[in-house]
């Protein structure tokens, strides 16, 4: 990367417009990621076939490294800004109070770092249940992960854990899914109110999906 560029990232503008893009990379992960997962309302053999079929992928480490560095510069890019931010304005508010007129400050968006670090433990805790969490086989020999998560869903702590999650899943996206469009200058007066209102709405959507199948598991324990 050339001098220029690195100055470029390094502005103000070139950090929103990085956060941006990495921002929209991890959401198109996160549409992925809950089409694959809602597979498990279906059943042990349709969700344990889509999982042995993506873990037998030969690009799947690529593609998680690519999105661990593509985390690792959202979350220190963010860091970053919403901490100069606040050095650029020493004495605090007296009360936070939601902006009004065409603003979109929130409590979605004063509480991005608290929501990122929650999710940074969160997806910590994501990885080290389930893809190193025990091995057990199913019929055809793959791996059974419609069991290990109907175990892990069996444990109320769990759930609310994965809950109290899913809403905090839901506040940054409720924020970062459209203010990534406007970082990235992606926005017009016609379709900009659009895409704020499909941001809240995927927010929604994505937030309340992860969170059914936890509760959906508890309740049911997989069970039809």
């Amino acid at each position: 990367m050339s001098s220029s560029r690195a100055r470029l990232f390094d502005s103000s503008v070139g950090t929103k417009i990085l956060i941006g893009l990495t921002g929209l990379g991890l959401v198109l992960y996160l549409v992925a990621h809950i089409a694959g997962n809602l597979l498990v309302l279906l059943g042990p053999e349709t969700f344990n076939e889509y999982s042995h079929v993506l873990l037998g992928n030969p690009l799947i480490p690529v593609i998680e490294v690519g999105l661990l560095l593509v985390l690792v510069v959202h979350m220190y890019k963010t860091a970053r800004m919403q901490l100069a931010n606040r050095a650029a304005r020493p004495v605090r508010y007296e009360q936070k109070k939601p902006a009004g007129g065409s603003s979109r400050k929130s409590l979605a968006s004063s509480t991005m770092i608290f929501s990122g670090a929650w999710l940074l433990l969160f997806m910590i805790v994501h990885v080290a249940t389930f893809k190193y969490g025990p091995v057990y086989e199913a019929a055809g020999g793959v791996r059974d992960l419609y069991r290990l998560e109907m175990e892990n869903f069996g444990n109320p702590l769990t759930v609310v854990f994965y809950v109290i999650s899913m809403l905090v899943v839901g506040s940054h996206l409720w924020h970062g899914s459209s203010s990534a469009f406007q970082s990235t200058g992606l926005v017009h007066s016609r379709w900009t109110p659009r895409v704020l209102v499909a941001g809240k709405a995927f927010a929604v959507i994505v937030a309340g999906g992860f969170a059914l199948i936890a509760v959906w598991a508890f309740f049911t324990g997989g069970r039809p």
